[in-house]
Protein backbone atom coordinates (compact mmCIF):
# COMPACT_ATOMS: atom_id res chain seq x y z
CA UNK A 1 0.00 0.00 0.00
CA UNK A 2 1.49 2.99 -1.11
CA UNK A 3 -1.00 5.85 -0.22
CA UNK A 4 -4.28 6.52 1.91
CA UNK A 5 -7.75 8.18 1.25
CA UNK A 6 -6.32 11.72 0.85
CA UNK A 7 -3.11 11.08 -0.45
CA UNK A 8 -0.89 10.66 2.12
CA UNK A 9 2.18 8.21 1.75
CA UNK A 10 1.32 5.38 3.88
CA UNK A 11 4.85 5.04 4.74
CA UNK A 12 5.06 8.54 6.48
CA UNK A 13 2.73 9.47 9.58
CA UNK A 14 0.31 11.86 8.29
CA UNK A 15 0.29 15.67 10.07
CA UNK A 16 -1.73 15.14 13.16
CA UNK A 17 -3.78 18.48 12.34
CA UNK A 18 -3.90 17.39 8.86
CA UNK A 19 -5.60 13.98 9.47
CA UNK A 20 -7.92 15.30 12.51
CA UNK A 21 -9.49 17.92 9.83
CA UNK A 22 -10.07 15.16 7.64
CA UNK A 23 -11.09 12.60 10.06
CA UNK A 24 -14.08 15.17 10.55
CA UNK A 25 -14.89 15.72 7.34
CA UNK A 26 -14.92 11.89 7.05
CA UNK A 27 -17.20 11.35 10.00
CA UNK A 28 -19.74 14.39 9.13
CA UNK A 29 -20.19 12.54 5.19
CA UNK A 30 -20.84 8.92 7.31
CA UNK A 31 -24.01 10.79 9.52
CA UNK A 32 -22.23 11.96 12.49
CA UNK A 33 -23.54 15.06 13.90
CA UNK A 34 -20.69 16.27 15.91
CA UNK A 35 -17.15 14.92 16.62
CA UNK A 36 -14.62 15.48 19.37
CA UNK A 37 -11.22 14.22 20.94
CA UNK A 38 -9.68 13.91 24.09
CA UNK A 39 -6.80 12.24 25.62
CA UNK A 40 -7.81 9.00 27.31
CA UNK A 41 -6.79 10.53 30.56
CA UNK A 42 -8.56 13.55 30.51
CA UNK A 43 -11.42 12.56 32.65
CA UNK A 44 -10.13 10.99 35.50
CA UNK A 45 -12.64 11.88 38.22
CA UNK A 46 -15.52 9.33 36.04
CA UNK A 47 -14.51 6.56 37.77
CA UNK A 48 -14.16 8.13 41.35
CA UNK A 49 -17.43 9.31 40.33
CA UNK A 50 -18.92 5.74 39.19
CA UNK A 51 -17.38 4.15 42.65
CA UNK A 52 -19.20 6.61 44.49
CA UNK A 53 -22.37 5.58 42.87
CA UNK A 54 -21.80 2.26 42.93
CA UNK A 55 -20.94 2.11 46.59
CA UNK A 56 -24.25 4.04 47.23
CA UNK A 57 -26.29 1.48 45.38
CA UNK A 58 -27.90 3.61 42.69
CA UNK A 59 -27.18 0.66 39.83
CA UNK A 60 -29.98 -1.31 41.46
CA UNK A 61 -29.80 -4.51 39.64
CA UNK A 62 -27.29 -3.54 36.59
CA UNK A 63 -25.02 -5.76 38.34
CA UNK A 64 -23.27 -5.65 35.54
CA UNK A 65 -21.94 -1.96 35.61
CA UNK A 66 -20.09 -3.32 39.26
CA UNK A 67 -18.73 -6.24 37.70
CA UNK A 68 -17.27 -3.84 34.97
CA UNK A 69 -16.32 -1.19 36.88
CA UNK A 70 -12.65 -0.83 37.34
CA UNK A 71 -12.41 -1.68 33.07
CA UNK A 72 -15.61 1.28 33.21
CA UNK A 73 -13.56 3.81 35.05
CA UNK A 74 -11.07 4.73 32.76
CA UNK A 75 -10.30 3.94 29.44
CA UNK A 76 -6.68 2.54 29.79
CA UNK A 77 -8.45 0.43 32.07
CA UNK A 78 -10.51 -1.31 29.43
CA UNK A 79 -7.30 -1.25 27.21
CA UNK A 80 -4.28 -0.20 28.13
CA UNK A 81 -2.85 0.90 24.56
CA UNK A 82 -4.93 3.61 24.03
CA UNK A 83 -4.34 7.09 23.61
CA UNK A 84 -7.08 9.21 22.31
CA UNK A 85 -10.43 8.35 22.19
CA UNK A 86 -12.36 9.93 19.14
CA UNK A 87 -16.22 10.95 20.33
CA UNK A 88 -19.11 11.21 18.33
CA UNK A 89 -22.30 12.29 18.13
CA UNK A 90 -25.61 11.44 16.64
CA UNK A 91 -28.73 13.69 16.77
CA UNK A 92 -32.18 12.24 17.46
CA UNK A 93 -33.64 15.04 18.21
CA UNK A 94 -37.97 14.60 17.63
CA UNK A 95 -40.24 16.21 15.68
CA UNK A 96 -43.01 16.31 17.84
CA UNK A 97 -43.15 16.92 21.52
CA UNK A 98 -41.85 13.92 23.57
CA UNK A 99 -44.44 14.99 26.26
CA UNK A 100 -47.83 15.24 23.75
CA UNK A 101 -49.86 11.85 24.87
CA UNK A 102 -49.17 13.43 28.80
CA UNK A 103 -53.08 13.80 29.13
CA UNK A 104 -54.20 10.59 27.46
CA UNK A 105 -53.47 7.62 29.39
CA UNK A 106 -55.08 5.35 26.96
CA UNK A 107 -51.94 6.07 24.55
CA UNK A 108 -48.30 4.24 25.54
CA UNK A 109 -45.46 6.54 25.68
CA UNK A 110 -42.31 5.07 24.53
CA UNK A 111 -38.86 6.96 24.70
CA UNK A 112 -37.73 8.71 21.56
CA UNK A 113 -34.79 6.40 21.38
CA UNK A 114 -36.88 3.67 20.97
CA UNK A 115 -38.76 5.08 18.10
CA UNK A 116 -36.75 4.68 15.33
CA UNK A 117 -34.30 1.68 14.29
CA UNK A 118 -32.07 0.30 16.89
CA UNK A 119 -29.35 2.84 17.46
CA UNK A 120 -26.72 0.03 18.56
CA UNK A 121 -26.63 -0.85 15.08
CA UNK A 122 -26.74 2.10 12.86
CA UNK A 123 -24.25 3.90 15.07
CA UNK A 124 -22.14 0.59 15.04
CA UNK A 125 -22.08 0.31 11.40
CA UNK A 126 -21.06 3.85 10.77
CA UNK A 127 -18.05 3.94 13.40
CA UNK A 128 -17.09 0.51 11.65
CA UNK A 129 -16.63 2.48 8.50
CA UNK A 130 -15.30 5.38 10.05
CA UNK A 131 -12.23 2.89 11.68
CA UNK A 132 -11.47 1.79 8.39
CA UNK A 133 -11.08 4.68 7.21
CA UNK A 134 -9.07 5.52 9.84
CA UNK A 135 -7.04 2.81 9.40
CA UNK A 136 -6.40 3.29 5.81
CA UNK A 137 -5.51 6.86 6.79
CA UNK A 138 -2.85 6.19 9.18
CA UNK A 139 -1.50 2.89 8.61
CA UNK A 140 -0.35 1.13 12.02
CA UNK A 141 -2.57 2.34 14.73
CA UNK A 142 -4.78 0.02 16.69
CA UNK A 143 -8.63 1.11 17.40
CA UNK A 144 -11.73 -0.11 19.15
CA UNK A 145 -15.27 1.11 18.31
CA UNK A 146 -17.80 1.06 20.95
CA UNK A 147 -21.35 1.89 21.54
CA UNK A 148 -23.06 1.52 24.53
CA UNK A 149 -22.55 -1.98 25.87
CA UNK A 150 -18.74 -1.52 26.28
CA UNK A 151 -17.94 -0.49 29.92
CA UNK A 152 -17.12 2.89 28.54
CA UNK A 153 -17.79 6.35 30.21
CA UNK A 154 -18.88 7.86 27.03
CA UNK A 155 -20.74 11.17 29.08
CA UNK A 156 -17.97 11.45 30.67
CA UNK A 157 -15.52 11.37 27.51
CA UNK A 158 -17.84 13.35 25.08
CA UNK A 159 -17.39 16.25 27.99
CA UNK A 160 -13.95 15.76 27.57
CA UNK A 161 -14.09 15.62 23.95
CA UNK A 162 -16.12 19.19 23.54
CA UNK A 163 -19.63 17.55 22.55
CA UNK A 164 -21.41 19.10 25.57
CA UNK A 165 -21.40 18.74 29.07
CA UNK A 166 -23.08 16.22 31.55
CA UNK A 167 -26.09 18.32 32.94
CA UNK A 168 -27.90 18.28 35.74
CA UNK A 169 -30.14 15.16 34.66
CA UNK A 170 -26.66 13.46 33.85
CA UNK A 171 -27.00 13.26 30.56
CA UNK A 172 -24.79 15.32 27.51
CA UNK A 173 -26.49 18.59 27.01
CA UNK A 174 -25.30 19.97 23.55
CA UNK A 175 -25.43 23.61 22.49
CA UNK A 176 -26.35 22.76 19.24
CA UNK A 177 -28.74 18.90 19.66
CA UNK A 178 -29.73 19.92 23.32
CA UNK A 179 -30.39 16.28 25.05
CA UNK A 180 -30.67 14.10 21.91
CA UNK A 181 -27.65 12.57 21.06
CA UNK A 182 -26.49 9.52 20.63
CA UNK A 183 -22.71 8.97 21.56
CA UNK A 184 -20.06 6.41 19.92
CA UNK A 185 -15.99 5.84 20.80
CA UNK A 186 -13.48 5.22 18.92
CA UNK A 187 -9.76 4.24 21.47
CA UNK A 188 -7.15 4.61 19.15
CA UNK A 189 -3.32 4.29 19.90
CA UNK A 190 -2.72 7.94 17.59
CA UNK A 191 -1.59 11.07 19.31
CA UNK A 192 -4.07 13.08 17.81
CA UNK A 193 -4.35 17.22 18.54
CA UNK A 194 -7.57 17.30 21.63
CA UNK A 195 -10.47 19.65 21.38
CA UNK A 196 -11.20 21.70 24.66
CA UNK A 197 -13.41 20.22 27.09
CA UNK A 198 -16.97 21.90 27.11
CA UNK A 199 -17.85 24.38 29.86
CA UNK A 200 -21.45 23.05 32.10
CA UNK A 201 -23.51 25.76 30.99
CA UNK A 202 -26.59 24.96 32.90
CA UNK A 203 -26.19 27.33 35.38
CA UNK A 204 -29.42 27.81 37.83
CA UNK A 205 -31.89 26.02 36.03
CA UNK A 206 -33.53 23.12 37.27
CA UNK A 207 -36.07 22.02 34.50
CA UNK A 208 -35.06 18.65 34.73
CA UNK A 209 -34.63 18.23 38.47
CA UNK A 210 -38.52 18.90 38.85
CA UNK A 211 -39.14 17.47 35.65
CA UNK A 212 -38.38 13.99 36.95
CA UNK A 213 -41.64 12.36 38.03
CA UNK A 214 -40.26 9.81 40.56
CA UNK A 215 -37.86 12.36 41.79
CA UNK A 216 -34.93 10.39 40.68
CA UNK A 217 -32.05 13.07 41.09
CA UNK A 218 -30.88 13.39 45.18
CA UNK A 219 -29.14 16.58 44.46
CA UNK A 220 -28.05 18.23 40.70
CA UNK A 221 -25.98 15.74 38.45
CA UNK A 222 -26.74 12.93 40.31
CA UNK A 223 -29.23 10.07 39.36
CA UNK A 224 -30.86 7.34 41.37
CA UNK A 225 -31.57 4.88 38.73
CA UNK A 226 -33.57 2.93 41.31
CA UNK A 227 -36.22 5.66 41.03
CA UNK A 228 -36.04 6.50 37.58
CA UNK A 229 -38.93 5.32 35.04
CA UNK A 230 -36.30 4.27 32.13
CA UNK A 231 -34.46 1.91 34.63
CA UNK A 232 -37.78 0.65 36.14
CA UNK A 233 -39.64 -0.26 32.38
CA UNK A 234 -36.17 -1.12 30.68
CA UNK A 235 -33.75 -2.50 33.03
CA UNK A 236 -35.28 -3.97 36.18
CA UNK A 237 -36.29 -7.68 35.89
CA UNK A 238 -38.48 -7.62 38.50
CA UNK A 239 -42.13 -5.81 39.69
CA UNK A 240 -42.16 -2.26 39.51
CA UNK A 241 -42.33 -0.96 43.39
CA UNK A 242 -45.91 0.10 44.42
CA UNK A 243 -44.92 3.75 45.51
CA UNK A 244 -43.94 4.34 41.41
CA UNK A 245 -46.71 3.21 39.57
CA UNK A 246 -49.18 5.97 39.40
CA UNK A 247 -46.08 7.94 38.51
CA UNK A 248 -45.13 5.70 35.47
CA UNK A 249 -48.73 6.22 33.99
CA UNK A 250 -48.56 5.19 30.46
CA UNK A 251 -45.26 5.32 30.26
CA UNK A 252 -44.13 1.60 28.88
CA UNK A 253 -40.66 1.91 27.80
CA UNK A 254 -38.48 4.52 29.01
CA UNK A 255 -39.07 7.96 30.04
CA UNK A 256 -38.12 11.75 28.18
CA UNK A 257 -39.22 14.05 31.02
CA UNK A 258 -35.76 15.45 32.36
CA UNK A 259 -34.74 15.30 28.54
CA UNK A 260 -37.54 17.15 27.19
CA UNK A 261 -37.63 20.31 30.24
CA UNK A 262 -34.03 20.80 28.71
CA UNK A 263 -34.44 24.50 27.82
CA UNK A 264 -31.03 23.99 25.48
CA UNK A 265 -33.23 22.03 23.39
CA UNK A 266 -34.50 24.94 21.39
CA UNK A 267 -31.29 25.28 19.62
CA UNK A 268 -31.93 21.76 18.26
CA UNK A 269 -33.37 20.96 14.78
CA UNK A 270 -35.38 17.85 14.10
CA UNK A 271 -33.13 14.64 13.67
CA UNK A 272 -32.92 14.50 9.79
CA UNK A 273 -31.10 10.99 9.56
CA UNK A 274 -34.32 8.37 8.23
CA UNK A 275 -32.83 5.88 10.53
CA UNK A 276 -34.42 7.55 13.70
CA UNK A 277 -37.57 8.38 12.23
CA UNK A 278 -40.64 7.08 14.34
CA UNK A 279 -42.28 3.93 13.41
CA UNK A 280 -45.68 4.66 12.70
CA UNK A 281 -47.00 1.86 15.24
CA UNK A 282 -44.80 3.18 18.09
CA UNK A 283 -45.84 6.47 18.15
CA UNK A 284 -49.23 6.28 19.72
CA UNK A 285 -49.70 2.58 20.57
CA UNK A 286 -53.24 1.70 22.53
CA UNK A 287 -52.53 0.42 25.56
CA UNK A 288 -55.35 -1.79 25.89
CA UNK A 289 -54.96 -3.69 22.96
CA UNK A 290 -51.55 -4.25 23.78
CA UNK A 291 -52.62 -5.51 27.15
CA UNK A 292 -55.64 -7.59 26.37
CA UNK A 293 -53.82 -10.67 25.06
CA UNK A 294 -51.55 -10.82 28.43
CA UNK A 295 -55.24 -11.39 30.46
CA UNK A 296 -55.24 -15.06 28.83
CA UNK A 297 -51.36 -15.89 29.95
CA UNK A 298 -50.20 -19.41 31.07
CA UNK A 299 -48.46 -17.14 34.19
CA UNK A 300 -51.00 -16.30 37.00
CA UNK A 301 -49.12 -13.23 38.23
CA UNK A 302 -48.93 -12.04 34.56
CA UNK A 303 -52.84 -12.95 33.64
CA UNK A 304 -54.33 -10.97 36.93
CA UNK A 305 -51.76 -7.83 36.41
CA UNK A 306 -53.26 -7.71 33.00
CA UNK A 307 -56.99 -7.45 34.20
CA UNK A 308 -55.90 -5.41 37.04
CA UNK A 309 -54.39 -3.17 34.09
CA UNK A 310 -57.65 -3.25 32.03
CA UNK A 311 -59.72 -2.46 34.36
CA UNK A 312 -57.53 0.85 35.12
CA UNK A 313 -57.81 1.93 31.67
CA UNK A 314 -61.21 1.62 31.66
CA UNK A 315 -61.76 3.63 34.72
CA UNK A 316 -59.88 6.50 33.23
CA UNK A 317 -62.17 6.39 29.87
CA UNK A 318 -63.91 9.44 28.81
CA UNK A 319 -66.45 7.63 27.09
Amino acid sequence: MTGSPNGWDSLTPPDPTALRAALVTEATRLGFASIGIAPADAAPQAGARLRQWLAAGRHGDMLWMADSAERRASPQGLWPEVRSVIMLGTSYAPGLDPLRHAGHPDTGVISVYALGSDYHDVIKKRLKALARWLVAAAPGNELKVFVDTAPVMEKALAEAAGLGWQGKHTNIVSRDHGSWLFLGAIYTTLDLPADTRHRDRCGTCTRCQTACPTNAFPAPYQLDARRCISYLTIEHKGPIPAEFRHAIGNRIYGCDDCLAACPWNRFAQAARDMAFAPRAELTAPALAASVAPLRHDTDPVIAEAAGWALAQLAATDPA
